[in-house]
């Protein structure tokens, strides 16, 4: 998944976590229904760590995450400005032309895929 600079006003700084999970099941058009069908999550429990004004468990975030074929990770600080702005480019190389000339990045393929296995439930 990738969020653009737009929906990350802060430059490379990434999205905050709740904003992250709700762009991700929004981007894989998935309900709060059909998230906690798949996660185990409660439907309530979606929609408030949705809102931001819920801390949820590690262990809530990280099965919201699989069910949407991400993964949690931790990134040395030094490096979340250049991976932040790796990802929002979608995993192209800097300089790549936009346009027909320019092939689909592997997580573009990979984010197109997920959307279908999603819709078809499949993890």
């Amino acid at each position: 998944m990738s969020f653009t600079q737009d929906q990350a006003p802060h430059g490379n700084k990434p999205l905050p976590l709740h904003k992250q999970i709700q762009l991700a099941r929004e981007k894989s058009n998935v309900t709060q229904e059909q998230l906690a069908e798949r996660s185990g999550v409660a439907r309530p429990t979606i929609y408030r760590c949705e809102s931001g004004k819920f801390d949820p468990r590690v262990s809530t975030i990280a099965e919201l995450a699989r069910a949407l074929g991400l993964e949690l990770m931790l990134v040395p600080r030094s490096l979340v400005g250049e991976l932040t702005a790796f990802v929002q480019s979608e995993g192209k190389l800097l300089g790549q032309p936009a346009g027909a000339e320019a092939p689909p990045s592997g997580l573009e393929q990979w984010s197109r895929g997920l959307s279908a296995d999603i819709k078809k439930g499949k993890e």
